[in-house]
């Protein structure tokens, strides 16, 4: 797999950041009951930007929580026989909070109908939001991102590659084609 366009590149990615950020804080009117929850993998150095940011922006903490849907995935027999588990840290109460669950790319929704599932299992909060870096389009299920990064128009025969310093020792999004019948 080559990539053939660069999406985002550094500053790209922070802008995106810095802006979600601001919509997050602005649209519920501070951050008092707000926690984040990044999903497994990049997801979650996402998460730990974004909660930088708002605390650069509001002067305060805002917890920051890791989930992992791996078992809650609807895909989950066709994965390896052994699925990685990378493990999910919240070590706050989700009960009654304003959830903002992070990820890297929205593509079908099928990741954030998991991500959903695995938070109700944990608690009752009071609403879940959700913001991606990338919305790449053609959605299986009517799930929608409350903020996004970058919208990048895709066909199914491509793949969004986001690549965060945490995981990957880079800070950059491209695009690249893929064989047919695989997609991201």
């Amino acid at each position: 797999m080559v990539d053939k366009a660069e999406i985002m590149d550094e500053s790209g990615i922070i802008r995106a950041v810095t802006r979600i950020a601001h919509e997050i804080i602005e649209k519920n009117k501070g951050v008092e009951n707000i926690v984040l929850i990044g999903i497994q993998r990049r997801g979650v150095p996402l998460a730990k930007m974004i909660a930088e940011k708002i605390k650069g922006v509001e002067g305060k903490e805002v917890p920051v929580g890791i989930l992992d849907i791996t078992l809650y995935r609807d895909d989950l027999s066709m994965l390896a026989e052994h699925p990685i588990i990378n493990g999910t840290e919240i070590n706050f109460s989700v009960n009654g909070k304003e959830i903002i669950l992070i990820d890297d790319v929205i593509y079908t929704g099928r990741t954030a109908r998991a991500a959903i599932d695995a938070i109700m299992d944990i608690g009752r909060p009071k609403m879940i939001q959700l913001a991606v870096l990338v919305d790449r389009g053609h959605r299986e299920l009517p799930i929608r991102a409350d903020y996004v990064g970058k919208n990048v128009p895709t066909s199914k025969f491509e793949v969004v590659n986001v690549k965060l310093y945490d995981v990957d020792k880079v800070n950059i999004v491209t695009i690249s084609d893929i064989e047919k019948g695989i997609s991201h």
